[in-house]
């Protein structure tokens, strides 16, 4: 299992980093491409959000590990606390959003790469952390002033906050942040080495490409939904259906679209709401962004206690 998984995101990483230059190539010959960000939002809320549509599957798995018998209790603590995340967004969002970045960091650091590692210690939970950083990183490196103006659209107003981000970008700190990222992703490439762990360096250089020649918010959009959400939904379908893929697909669909339509309708109706204030590209910033992060938090807890208490039960 272990091995057909480590093979499948070997040939995923391998397909994401051929589009990954073919689009560049598209875009290097096209003068001013550009995609629309309502393109970006429909297909996060689709591909994207989808990946996340089986939490209440864990939820059930983790309620009967903990013998709760009722399972509204679930979805009740699961809203509150994306509830919650966007208040807190609205009244520190400077916090919020440094919070969210490292909490996001550490995710898509472990998620993308915890398929490849059998056994865990602290010094690999710290490695996953910095080199998740790099989705952070990298449009901000290579496009400072752009992922500027989207963390002032996601109301973040501190003036100490952009001051460090300066003084991180003009001291070179930035560029030094990067190369730490780049060293662990080496170390965990290097640690019991074997040809599938290609996929890290694969998923590396894909990341910089993407970031190099697009724009912050397509290059996490393309990352987002294509490496970081299929990768996710491939380990999904293989627990649902291990031996026939087809089959695991189609149960993983059945299983995901009543959640992922859900989102994407309430979602929509926000937008349309948020819009009414603001201009629609800064609407769709905020709903993708500090909606990522209300769903982001619950999802992150509950895979946390999910492991924890599986560990607990074997």
């Amino acid at each position: 299992m272990e091995n057909k998984v480590k093979k499948i995101n070997l040939n995923h990483s391998f397909i994401f980093f051929l589009l990954c230059n073919i689009f560049s190539l598209i875009t290097f010959i096209i003068n001013n491409f550009t995609v629309s960000p309502l393109i970006c939002l429909l297909l996060i809320l689709s591909i994207g959000v989808s990946h996340g549509s089986l939490d209440n599957v864990k939820g059930k798995k983790l309620f009967k590990i903990l013998g709760i018998d009722n399972f509204f209790i679930f979805y009740i603590s699961y809203i509150s606390i994306a509830i919650v995340v966007i208040i807190l967004w609205i009244i520190l969002p400077s916090i919020s959003l440094v919070f969210f970045l490292i909490v996001a960091s550490y995710h898509f650091g472990k998620e993308d790469t915890q398929f490849l590692i059998i056994k865990k210690s602290y010094l690999d939970e710290l490695l996953f952390f910095i080199k998740g950083t790099l989705i952070i990183l990298a449009p901000i490196y290579f496009h400072f002033e752009e992922t500027i103006n989207i963390f002032k659209l996601l109301l973040v107003d501190n003036e100490n906050f952009y001051n460090f981000l300066n003084y991180i970008e003009t001291n070179k700190i930035l560029l030094l942040s990067v190369i730490l990222s780049t060293l662990a992703h080496i170390i965990l490439f290097s640690k019991n080495f074997e040809i599938k762990k290609f996929s890290i360096f694969l998923d590396y250089f894909s990341i910089l490409i993407l970031n190099y020649f697009f724009s912050p918010l397509l290059a996490f959009t393309i990352y987002f939904c294509f490496l970081h959400s299929i990768r996710h939904s491939i380990s999904l379908i293989l627990e649902l259906d291990s031996y026939d893929l087809s089959l695991g697909f189609k149960k993983f669909m059945k299983k995901a679209l009543p959640l992922t339509i859900l989102t994407a309708i309430l979602c929509l109706i926000a937008l349309y709401f948020i819009n009414i204030t603001y201009n629609f590209d800064s609407s769709i910033l905020k709903i993708i962004f500090i909606g990522l992060a209300s769903l982001t938090f619950p999802h992150i807890l509950l895979e946390y206690l999910l492991e924890k208490n599986e560990k607990q039960s074997n």
